[in-house]
């Protein structure tokens, strides 16, 4: 067992197979530690997130010590039948690479009972543990871009079914009409952890739909005006502005990630400059363009990027409000975010909080999943909730970090690893000392670097395993992907590092057009934990 690092407070524990690791998992299920905030298991790996202050990385790894090597403990989950019509793209070059007919493949398939192994990739998605040995086949070598909602596949020693749409590289051998995920259900995935799956040949049924697992999460999304109440009506946008919240934590059992605002720091700063809750639903403004008219009075508050604020009154006499102080708000008075000079996502919070919905106990809009408040366009009428009796206004906040500019070159402190060892020496020194120049192709998911290409020294195909805010992935064309809030749940290539966590929120307001530098504020040291003498 090797316990990789990723930063204060998150370890990877790296395990022989899936059997170990998943015992492991059990082990702490049924014997958890005080400290522990949360493990995401995958398909060597259990990632361990702790309070470094309950529980020190030492004790951690007694703990290891003492609940590894146990047995895996029988699946005991509800058995989940999924109908399936035998009709994938890739059925005849499976039977073909396992040296059997089509038929064969789908009596193989569905005679064997698949267990949930645990979840990512998308929400909904679950990685099911092939019982039967003759249906491992590798992942097809060029992904395909697009793979249609409810396919089913297969992958090394797993089979899977993608609950919408995406990109993907499984072995697609037939389709299934149901919904894998919806947030209108309880749980919203289907398959959990520890479910027991069947599969059962529909192909001979009648025509089917296949159901758009987010249909609901769109819907969801609506907002209106309270009668009688303050709102804004929104008259224009730049890029989408999104409701933010700090993200809904404790869902990675889904496939859910955390999500939430990119800069954590300045979207609290806002909510304590206009006397809220620290985690209230705020607007996320990417590069200015937010244009709004007031209905009644209302106090906001502005942070994050530096942008101008501009107000003109019903009487049509205009002034430049401050951000990172509270402003007050007139009925009539129309109000405009300019382009930032520095940053790339402002944050905009209202005295009392927005009245939106929340999906899946957040109002938090994860672009990747599709999950939470739609994009606020131009027409949207919001309603503003009314501040509690004794509500404060703050004082100006001063903003935690200047604000990078496109030109700059931003350093972030990274911890080496989880999988560092994956890469040449040369490739690692060259990913330290060069400048990365950030794309366009960036967004909520990650921000996609261009530089020398890293080459790696292990050039097998790494299994899935979970990943986090501020992992500096490296596909295989070389270039890293820094993944921000929205980023996947799990991983299939190797992370060389992670951003440190005092610099998460400056990497979310780092703009294109920048360089980035990487300061490895701690080396590569991967420890290993004896297995039990028997």
């Amino acid at each position: 067992m090797r316990i990789l690092p990723v930063r204060t407070g998150i370890v990877l524990v790296e395990l022989a197979d899936l059997a170990e690791a998943l015992a492991l998992y059990d082990a702490f299920e049924n014997h958890p530690i005080a400290g522990i905030r949360e493990i995401i298991p995958a398909a060597r790996t259990l990632l361990i997130s702790f309070d470094p202050t309950i529980l020190s990385g030492e004790a951690l790894e007694r703990a290891l010590a003492d609940r590894a090597g146990g047995d895996r403990k029988s699946a005991s989950g509800p058995l989940v039948e999924i109908p399936v019509r035998y009709d994938g793209e890739d059925l005849s070059e499976v039977a073909a690479m396992l040296g059997v007919t089509a038929d064969e493949v789908v009596r193989l398939h569905c005679e064997s009972e698949f267990v949930a192994a645990f979840t990512g990739f998308a929400p909904g998605f679950a990685y099911l543990s092939v019982g039967e040995p003759r249906l491992r086949v590798p992942r097809r070598t060029s992904p395909r871009i697009q793979v249609p909602a409810g396919a089913v596949g297969l992958a090394g020693e797993f089979s899977g079914i993608y609950p919408k749409a995406s990109p993907g590289g499984w072995q697609l051998i037939g389709t299934t009409p149901l919904a894998m995920f919806d947030i209108n259900r309880e749980p919203a995935s289907l398959l959990q952890p520890g479910s027991r799956v069947r599969f059962r040949d529909i192909s001979a049924d009648k025509a089917y739909e296949v159901v758009s697992p987010l249909k609901a999460a769109v819907a969801a999304a609506n907002v209106g005006a309270d009668q009688g109440a303050a709102a804004m009506e929104i008259l224009s946008v730049g890029l989408p502005v999104l409701f933010q919240d700090l993200g809904r934590a404790g869902q990675a059992s889904q496939g859910i990630s955390v999500s939430g605002a990119l800069d954590r720091t300045s979207f609290k700063a806002a909510n304590r400059l206009v006397g809220n809750v620290l985690d209230a639903a705020a607007l996320e403004v990417t590069l200015g363009g937010l244009r709004f008219r007031m209905h009644g009075r209302a106090v906001i508050g502005v942070t994050g990027a530096t942008t101008t604020i501009t107000v003109t009154g019903a009487d049509g006499r205009q002034f430049s409000a401050p951000i990172n102080q509270a402003v007050a708000l007139d009925d009539g008075d129309v109000v405009a975010l300019s382009s930032p000079v520095g940053g790339m996502r402002s944050y905009l919070a209202v005295c009392g909080g927005f009245q939106v919905a929340p999906v899946l106990g957040s109002a938090a809009t994860d672009t990747l999943a599709q999950i939470g408040p739609a994009a606020i366009g131009a027409g949207a009428l919001i309603s503003i909730r009314r501040a509690p009796t004794g509500s404060m206004v703050a004082p100006d906040m001063l903003p935690a970090f200047d604000m990078p500019r496109t030109g700059q070159t931003v350093m972030l402190d990274i911890v080496m690893g989880p999988r560092t060892d994956w890469f040449t020496e040369q490739a690692v020194d060259s990913f330290l000392s060069q400048k990365w120049s950030v794309t366009p192709q960036s967004s909520r998911v990650g921000i996609r670097l261009s530089g020398h290409a890293l080459e790696r020294s292990i050039t097998s195909e790494l299994p899935s395993e979970a990943t986090v805010r501020g992992a500096l992935q490296v596909p295989a064309s070389g270039q890293p992907v820094l993944f921000l809030a929205d980023h996947p749940l799990t991983g299939g290539y190797p992370v060389i590092a992670n951003v440190a966590g005092h610099h998460l929120d400056l990497a979310g307001q780092v703009p294109v057009g920048a360089s980035i530098r990487f300061n490895a504020i701690s080396r590569f040291a991967p420890r290993i934990i004896p297995g039990k003498q028997t």
